[in-house]
């Protein structure tokens, strides 16, 4: 019995599909097809057609190494002389049908072309990886690599995680000129929270409300405050960063300023990849770290990442969200997160309040603040929803805030005040709650970095700040201009103004 030949090309790479290599890449054999009995044919006489015959048998074909046979095809393609690319013939469009494959393709052909293709893809990667330049780097890099074997990562993971990495000089720019960054508050919260992130962030949370709700349902975090941390980390999944993580780590853990920091956050990302939920030039994301539609660091990738879809791999990268906005619940609800909590809520307070009551340290029961007379903007008292304390961002002048536990939690996906606002108020605006009713003091600008450390260096010298001189206004710093704020008569808010620094400065 004879039968037609049917030749099967298998496309190996997008990169030899743009411009294929002048020596085919190492061709399949032939699989064993399901065949039926062949219809009557009738056979187009066309010029310079071949017909090949040939023997129904098969022979089982010779075991081979996929990753050397993948080699051996690049370097005989590389060694092939060019060609001219041969002249379609007019006639072909015009009378050649598309063929249908007579039977199914066995399955394990398929998998074995797919195996194929990507050792053919990693062969050329490997041909393409640029060595590390940098020698003071590079002897890092060799120096590092014997304390991540320690810590159980294999050779082969930092072989491929290491290949062709360079030292980033904008990942340090990035690090050293961080502190610099001020912005007021209101500036902040205009782009964070604003008209198109409110909309966006409604049309997600419709678009994936069913998901939303299956991890609503199984973490019991609110949705929309899982919609607000994608929408504010990567302006849901449209800024994901394109950052290689393992450069920018090992750059940072380098020559940074928190070596130790970074080089915990590299031994991770070789964790990752070492799991094989991720490839290493696939695992990016910001120039700190932070990756993913939710930006995890790779420590909290590892203890909070979350296979949602169920696919055998934790994937916070792609363009899918949902194991990311699973891995973000989790995240919280680990953090002590209450269902049912608000973050905060806007209040507004008596004439002739005490501020030395405000500040984050105060968590009172709502009772008493109730019984001073503070109320939400509509004039009610605030609900019971355990321990509280009041909030003054921006000094008297601008919105007040009582806020819950949650508040916390937030912090501890990011500590900076403006960043659980935002956080908080994107999710009340998604859900359909109103903007803040009360003003910001938008005439007043922010301090700068050195502004910040010439105050606490005022505020030193004048007995009232025992603290370091870092530019940070936190607890500290705050209680330290309260105290300098009484003792000059003014309201005593905490609010670092540059109103006060000028007051330092002049005596």
């Amino acid at each position: 019995m004879i039968r037609l030949s049917l030749f099967l090309t298998v496309a190996v790479a997008a990169p030899a599909l743009a411009a294929p290599p002048s020596a085919s890449p190492f061709p399949l054999p032939r699989p064993e097809w399901s065949v039926s009995a062949p219809a009557e044919v009738q056979a187009t006489t066309l010029p310079r057609v071949v017909v090949e015959v040939i023997d129904e048998a098969v022979p089982e074909p010779e075991p081979v190494d996929i990753a050397t046979l993948a080699a051996n095809a690049i370097e005989a393609a590389d060694d092939a002389e060019p060609t001219a690319t041969p002249e379609i013939s007019p006639l072909a469009a015009a009378t050649s049908p598309r063929p249908t494959p007579r039977g199914d393709i066995p399955e394990s052909f398929l998998e074995e072309a797919e195996e194929r293709g990507r050792a053919y893809d990693a062969a050329l990667a490997a041909r393409s990886a640029e060595p590390t330049r940098d020698p003071d780097f590079l002897a890092w890099i060799t120096d590092f690599q014997s304390r991540a074997r320690a810590a159980g990562i294999s050779q082969g993971t930092l072989n491929r995680a290491f290949e062709g990495v360079q030292l980033q000089e904008g990942v340090l720019e990035r690090d050293r000129n961080q502190a610099e960054f001020s912005r007021a508050l209101w500036d902040y919260l205009d782009t964070a929270v604003s008209d198109a992130r409110i909309r966006n962030g409604r049309d997600n949370l419709a678009e994936w409300r069913t998901t939303l709700g299956r991890i609503e349902e199984q973490y019991q975090v609110e949705a929309e405050v899982v919609v607000a941390v994608w929408g504010l980390e990567s302006a849901y999944g449209a800024t994901r960063g394109s950052t290689d993580i393992i450069a920018a780590m090992a750059t940072l853990a380098y020559d940074g300023r928190r070596q130790e920091f970074f080089e915990e956050q590299l031994i991770a990302a070789l964790q990752i990849l070492q799991s094989g939920d991720t490839s290493p030039r696939n695992m990016v994301g910001s120039w700190a770290g932070a990756m993913g539609h939710t930006q995890f660091m790779p420590t909290s990738y590892l203890e909070y990442a979350q296979d949602f879809n169920g696919d055998g791999r934790r994937n916070i990268w792609g363009d899918n969200p949902v194991d990311a906005l699973a891995s973000t619940a989790h995240y919280l609800a680990e953090h002590g997160w209450t269902y049912g909590q608000p973050w905060g809520l806007e209040v507004r307070l008596p004439e002739g309040f005490d501020y030395r009551l405000a500040g984050e340290q105060e968590r009172i029961g709502v009772a008493f603040w109730n019984g001073q007379g503070v109320r939400l903007m509509n004039g009610d008292p605030i609900p019971d929803h355990g321990p509280a304390s009041l909030r003054l961002p921006m000094g008297a002048e601008g919105v007040a805030l009582i806020t819950f536990n949650n508040f916390r939690v937030i912090e501890r996906y990011n500590p900076a005040d403006a960043y659980v606002i935002a956080i908080g108020h994107l999710s009340d605006r998604i859900e359909g709650g109103p903007d803040f009713r009360a003003s910001w003091p938008r005439g007043d600008r922010a301090l700068s970095f050195a502004e910040r450390q010439e105050m606490q260096r005022h505020l030193q010298a004048a007995g009232y700040y025992a603290g370091n001189i870092d530019g940070l206004v936190g607890p500290i710093t705050i209680a330290a201009v309260r105290a300098y704020q009484e003792g000059q008569g003014l309201v005593p808010d905490g609010y670092a103004s540059l109103s006060i620094l000028e007051r330092l400065r002049n005596g």
